[in-house]
């Protein structure tokens, strides 16, 4: 069947607007619980949220189905994406829910579901959800007596706090260093903090003021310049901005400057490779991720897997592979030996721990490779085109490949989400990139464009 609701990263929409709709988080509450109840035990799902106004609609809307269910409910309220997968594994639950819509504005709102390895579901899971919520039928309600209860975890954000703390190396204390950390108003406002002061750390927190509208507005990973800013003017070691949902991280190094994820797994990457913790030859990121950052690697013997965008993908070939780090250029980081999925401060913790242990400034520490120009440029096509199949187009493309041979690469996708093409070229010709990119984005508009022809 076509995937209508589940996306890369669960369900996803515009909130009280199919399909993030109360009576659709609902159906997918219990279709969800129809995979998940598997034997005569109490079933326990763990239900988190971020700060936007329209988890308070959403919440209920979920409790409610997994009641009907007779499965009982631990409400964590506003906390990480990680915390709900951590948590769910803790509590020995049989699934975890997370309400957000991770770095999107306020508007937007998502459901993300967890099985009870803290792992996201596979597609196969997904699909079958998605068939039960299609169907509306009203097999497995529990019986009156054997409906469930719901209840809310106390010091569900203690929990956390104490495990991350525990991700840094035994007796290491961040005494001295001064923290900007941007929360984005989202949904570590409280624990980055608390985290980051209870190790020892001078704390200046951004971000911490939630209010229902302003998740990622103008702030966290999504607008890094305010904290770049703030780092300069508060004369701080290093600079933190996480996404609404915490499970993405930038950093910028003491003179306000950014790393982004490519340069973060390159350095928690080679640290781990030189304390021989490194497992799997290497790391894992997406098609995306800077040729920098593959050749870096190489000189250290070590190796880059690309998989498909998106960090569910990027956690499979991890698992399916042996390999305990990797991550994404946009600030997703996956640490296996600690965590199922992206946690943007159990990374910075690694990135704080590699340069206590080298005794120097972020700035000499963290930038292992040079990037290599890159130029990323989105072309909207004509519903019911196949601008790749093209022979003009494909024509294109390998010229263009035989242009950048040797010294670069080109990356032609299509979105899975809207009729777009991503156009991405880099190499060591900054000009022969830009020209690359533009080049092909200009006959994608003028072959295949909404106002062009959509035929071949």
């Amino acid at each position: 069947m076509t995937r209508k609701l589940f996306g890369t990263d669960g369900i996803r929409g515009t909130a009280n607007t199919a399909p993030m709709t109360a009576d659709i988080a609902l159906k997918v509450a219990v279709a969800a619980a129809r995979q998940f109840r598997r034997g005569a035990h109490r079933h326990v799902v763990v239900i988190g949220k971020d700060t936007r106004l329209s988890g308070y609609m959403l919440e209920p809307a979920l409790t409610a189905g997994f009641i009907s269910m007779g499965m009982d409910c631990v409400l964590v309220g506003p906390i990480p994406t990680p915390a709900v997968a951590m948590l769910t594994r803790s509590l020995r639950a049989d699934l975890g829910v997370m309400i957000s819509a991770s770095h999107n504005p306020y508007e937007d709102n998502g459901i993300k579901l967890f099985g009870p390895d803290g792992q996201k579901l596979s597609d196969d899971i997904e699909a079958a959800i998605e068939a039960s919520v299609a169907t509306e039928n009203s097999d497995g309600l529990a019986p009156s007596a054997q409906l469930g209860r719901a209840r809310r975890l106390e010091d569900n954000g203690g929990r956390y706090i104490e495990w991350v703390k525990n991700t840094l190396p035994r007796g290491m204390r961040l005494d001295g260093i001064r923290i900007v950390v941007d929360c984005a108003h989202g949904a570590a406002y409280k624990v980055a903090p608390s985290v980051l002061y209870e190790l020892g750390a001078e704390v200046i927190p951004l971000g911490v003021s939630p209010d229902g509208f302003n998740i990622n507005r103008d702030s966290g990973a999504m607008s890094p310049a305010v904290m770049q800013k703030a780092v300069v003017e508060h004369k701080a070691h290093i600079g933190l901005a996480l996404d609404g949902d915490a499970d993405r991280l930038l950093v910028a190094d003491e003179t306000g400057a950014l790393l982004d994820g490519d340069q973060l797994m390159g350095l928690i990457a080679s640290r781990a490779h030189r304390a021989g913790t490194l497992k799997g030859g290497g790391l894992v990121a997406t098609v995306m991720s800077n040729l920098g950052l593959e050749r870096y690697l190489a000189g250290l013997g070590l190796s880059l897997a690309r998989t498909a965008v998106g960090d569910r993908y990027v956690f499979e070939h991890m698992r399916e592979h042996g390999f305990n780090v990797g991550g994404e250029q946009s600030g997703h980081i996956i640490l296996t030996d600690y965590s199922t999925t992206g946690d943007g401060l159990l990374a910075a913790l690694q990135v704080l721990a590699a340069m206590i242990e080298r005794q120097a400034p972020l700035s000499e520490v963290g930038r292992s490779f040079t990037p290599l120009p890159q130029r990323l440029k989105s072309v909207r096509f004509a519903a019911g085109s196949e601008p790749l199949k093209m022979p003009k187009i494909m024509d294109a493309v390998r010229d263009a490949e035989a242009q950048l041979e040797g010294n670069g690469r080109l990356l032609m996708r299509k979105s899975g989400t809207e009729p777009v093409i991503r156009v991405m070229a880099e190499g060591e010709d900054e000009a022969l990139v830009m020209a690359v990119v533009e080049s092909l984005a200009g006959l994608i508009a003028d072959t295949a464009g909404p106002s062009g022809p959509a035929g071949h």
